[in-house]
């Protein structure tokens, strides 16, 4: 069978390497940075904020939410003993599980670091990435009357309320969702998409931007307008989006084999590493 892959279509500077995952986890890391701001002004009762310790991004945003973690730790540069305790600082002084998202690019020493410190593995997460020059618009079809569209500040809401109804089967999930979601709809940097069919909001989507990598995120159908292409009108929308605002690069990130992995994987994202999200044993 003959190889249809023009020979020039992946590019030589993008390769899963040290500098991509700065690139993306820097990416990742500002998003949340700028969450956790917002969180700040929109429920300053939290205590939101955050700090840069060693290169690593250290977020509080609530000791259930899934934001209170680093980002970075190790990838920008090797810890010292005397900046881990600062970070576990950071989160015991918050009542705070200490947490920290590493790739697998980091300093080597990181892992027997952590390991000494009492660290065990909590959970793996992938990072996909697609250079926007690579990208192959599909032709899934779509029900017709459906678009996509960037939210206004009087529309935060409905957004927020149609990102809870998409995991209304998981009540404890939709309550955590609505919370995030109507951060995120505040957030800096971060454009909250709708999807509507005749008029009817249906599915939502986020989409950040730092240097160039547009983030992909919030992705989310209520369940009796699923199989009917939301999803696939918020990838083109946001895919266009970050084309006009410059991005080179697009990102995701998934659990290991999951449906989200799978549907990333048929847009063009190739997986660029697995990370390790560590868990300090006692806090």
């Amino acid at each position: 069978m003959p190889n249809l892959i023009h020979p020039d279509r992946f590019r030589a500077d993008l390769h899963a390497d040290h500098a991509l995952a700065r690139r993306l986890e820097r990416a990742e890391g500002s998003a949340n940075a700028r969450f956790v701001e917002a969180r700040a002004r929109v429920n300053p009762e939290v205590g939101a904020e955050w700090i840069e310790i060693a290169g690593a991004y250290a977020m509080f945003d609530g000791a259930q939410s899934p934001c209170t973690q680093t980002f970075g730790l190790g990838l920008f540069q090797m810890p010292t003993a005397a900046e881990m305790e600062r970070l576990e600082v950071f989160f015991r002084n918050r009542q705070a599980p200490v947490l920290h998202e590493v790739s697998p690019l980091a300093e080597a020493a990181l892992v027997d670091m952590l390991s000494d410190r009492g660290y065990r593995p909590a959970e793996l997460s992938n990072v996909l990435f697609l250079p926007l020059s690579e990208r192959v618009p599909t032709d899934i079809p779509r029900s017709e009357g459906m678009k996509a569209r960037i939210v206004g500040e009087a529309e935060r809401d409905l957004w927020a309320r149609t990102s809870a109804d998409g995991w209304r089967e998981f009540a404890e999930v939709a309550s955590l969702v609505s919370g995030l979601a109507r951060v995120i709809a505040s957030t800096e940097g971060t454009s909250p998409f709708l999807v509507e069919l005749d008029g009817q909001a249906i599915a939502t989507g986020a989409l950040a931007i730092r240097d160039g990598v547009a983030l992909f995120a919030g992705a989310s159908t209520v369940p009796e307008y699923r199989r009917r292409g939301a999803q696939q009108e918020l990838l083109e929308s946001r895919f266009q989006f970050a084309g006009e605002k410059g991005c080179d690069l697009a990102m995701i990130v998934t659990a290991p084999g999951s449906a989200s992995q799978r549907n990333a994987e048929r847009q063009g994202f190739r997986v660029a590493y697995t990370r390790t999200k560590w868990g300090l044993k006692h806090v």
